[in-house]
């Protein structure tokens, strides 16, 4: 069965321009490169993967492009622009000449203005990524979930895929029922985004959001919500490597997510782990 883990980074220290790692990261302060990822992906047997963007700069954009071209695995590239910059829509367009770019995503759950995907001065820009069937990686905190909502009905036609499940709270929440937990909000709000036929959602980074003592019975119910909610049609599983080695590992990870899909009917499974980034990222 074919396997695309639709989310995955690559970072170089040296590059100099990942803002948000630092030192106390531990595990994460240091090179990942194709060689490290590609003894992962043997041992999972992937064959494809989508590498998103992890700093803020047209720079690790062009980066993450030369490592498509040289890393046969490397299927599609989901950069980065500054939105509300005076030539976004001139480096949107160059970007479209790449056959490796899919689309971008902003780092929203960095920002500190929790409305600013609804500000009027990005609306020209979600317009040209409609207009294009370009994607759109909302890597929110679940207290973003209604402006995206908002945004998709000034959009309907904004293709989105919710980054790690909308980053459910699930270390804070362990021991309670999702209906009844800090996550009730967040269970009914990805209920809401599910409704629109162009929003997709990646299975990934739950272990992260889980903590290093969570078990499987601990993130299955998030999984089985979001299974739920999107259909396996519309859901992906990513790794969120190397991030999900803060709290886990590729190998673990994918030995949860595995037993979780392998309960599922055969063309669920196929979708989960390749068609849904396949229709998506237009492979």
């Amino acid at each position: 069965m074919k396997r695309i883990d639709s989310h995955q980074h690559f970072w170089q220290l040296s590059r100099g321009d990942y803002t948000w790692l630092t030192k106390d990261l531990g595990v994460l302060f240091r090179d990942y490169m194709p060689t490290d990822l590609k003894r992962e992906l043997s041992h999972a047997n992937v064959s494809d993967t989508i590498l998103v963007q992890a700093a803020e700069t047209l720079a690790e954009t062009d980066f993450m492009f030369r490592q498509a071209y040289t890393q046969s695995f490397v299927s599609g590239v989901v950069g980065w622009v500054d939105m509300e910059g005076p030539e976004v829509l001139e480096q949107l367009t160059w970007f479209m000449e790449n056959p490796y770019f899919k689309g971008i995503r902003p780092m929203i759950q960095e920002i500190d203005d929790v409305n600013w995907m609804l500000k009027s001065e990005l609306t020209p820009v979600f317009a040209f990524l409609e207009d294009n069937e370009l994607s759109f990686d909302a890597l929110v905190l679940p207290m973003h979930l209604e402006n995206l909502q908002k945004l998709l009905i000034r959009h309907p036609k904004l293709h989105v895929v919710i980054d790690h499940g909308g980053k459910p709270q699930i270390a804070e929440a362990l021991g309670f029922d999702i209906a009844n937990s800090i996550n009730r909000q967040w269970a009914e709000d990805i209920a809401q985004l599910a409704k629109n036929k162009n929003v997709f959602c990646k299975l990934s980074g739950l272990v992260t959001e889980a903590g290093d003592k969570a078990s499987y019975a601990d993130i299955e119910p998030y999984m089985t919500h979001l299974l739920n909610c999107f259909g396996a049609n519309k859901l992906m599983w990513g790794s969120d490597w190397p991030v999900v080695n803060l709290t886990s590992d590729y190998s673990s990870w994918f030995d949860i997510a595995a037993k979780f899909i392998a309960k599922q009917p055969k063309q669920d499974q196929e979708n989960i782990w390749s068609g849904a980034a396949k229709n998506f990222y237009r492979l």
